[in-house]
């Protein structure tokens, strides 16, 4: 049989799982927080026309061509300001923290689409527990973000009136006095929590795990989770959201390529069947 039918249908299999990682990102392009991947190939390897080929001179046939990974992109997303509460953005490196309260499983994300649950607890939309610094100390688990009004070491004579998210994390609440008459200068702003980024060393090794989350954390080698807009994490922007960083320009450019792609290594399939029939023919 000849060696171009393998090496065709290789080209098939890699260009097919192309075109699903393209298809994937076009299908999360509105997706938040969602990382675009990239499907890379690798050729196979090559044969020998001759067992007395040796050095710079041997000649070699490739044998085609096979899937060595699909990595994701890391680059920033675009932010768009949404005026919600409960929804931030990071701003260059990192990821938020989430922790799954029944196993304690943790997951990265930069899907900073959260909600508050009956508890006052941030959470995602599945329930994940953002993860940080707590200041108050009737917080039992001081690793779960909880947003109250209410914080038992709020200082005395005073009442909260709002909160806002900064751009370090800190979550501060707006105080005015409860004495009359108020004093002239109104109380500081009080800090309750603080919402922590986490950065890794080996970014690639994170692992998709569906719902905007990542795992396998440990083998990421995480450098510390930390304030944000330091040693090199990306800082918070409040009421905003990051969108998908897939680039629809270059992913349809990508899949007019890999289709034409497709379509050549078929070619191929279709040519040695050919000269097959040809070779079958000189018998009549």
């Amino acid at each position: 049989m000849l060696r171009s039918l393998n090496t065709g249908i290789s080209g098939l299999h890699f260009q097919q799982d192309k075109l699903d990682v393209i298809g994937n990102n076009i299908a999360n392009v509105n997706t938040v927080g969602f990382r675009a991947g990239r499907a890379q190939g690798v050729d196979v390897f090559s044969q020998k026309l001759s067992e007395f080929s040796t050095g710079s001179s041997a000649s070699e046939i490739g044998s085609g061509v096979a899937l060595s990974d699909v990595s994701n992109s890391y680059a920033q997303g675009s932010i768009d300001a949404t005026g919600q509460p409960y929804d931030m953005a990071i701003d260059g490196s990192g990821f938020f923290v989430v922790r799954d309260a029944s196993n304690n499983a943790v997951y990265a994300t930069r899907a900073g689409d959260f909600r508050a649950d009956a508890n006052g607890y941030l959470t995602t939309t599945d329930g994940m527990r953002v993860q940080g610094v707590s200041t108050d100390p009737a917080v039992t688990t001081t690793s779960d973000i909880r947003i109250t009004l209410t914080p038992s070491n709020l200082p005395a004579d005073t009442e909260a009136v709002s909160w806002r998210i900064e751009s370090n994390g800190d979550v501060k609440l707006t105080l005015r006095s409860t004495l009359v008459p108020p004093p002239a200068t109104p109380p500081e702003p009080f800090k309750i929590a603080q919402i922590q980024v986490q950065t890794f060393r080996d970014i690639n090794s994170l692992t998709k795990v569906g719902s905007n989350r990542f795992s396998n954390l440990a083998a990421a080698g995480p450098v510390g989770l930390g304030t944000p807009g330091q040693a090199g994490r990306g800082q918070i922007q409040w009421q905003a959201l990051e969108q998908a960083n897939v680039d629809l320009a270059t992913q349809f450019t990508d899949l007019m390529v890999t289709q034409r792609g497709y379509q050549a290594n078929a070619k191929i399939i279709t040519t040695s069947d050919e000269i097959l029939q040809e070779l079958i023919n000189l018998k009549r």
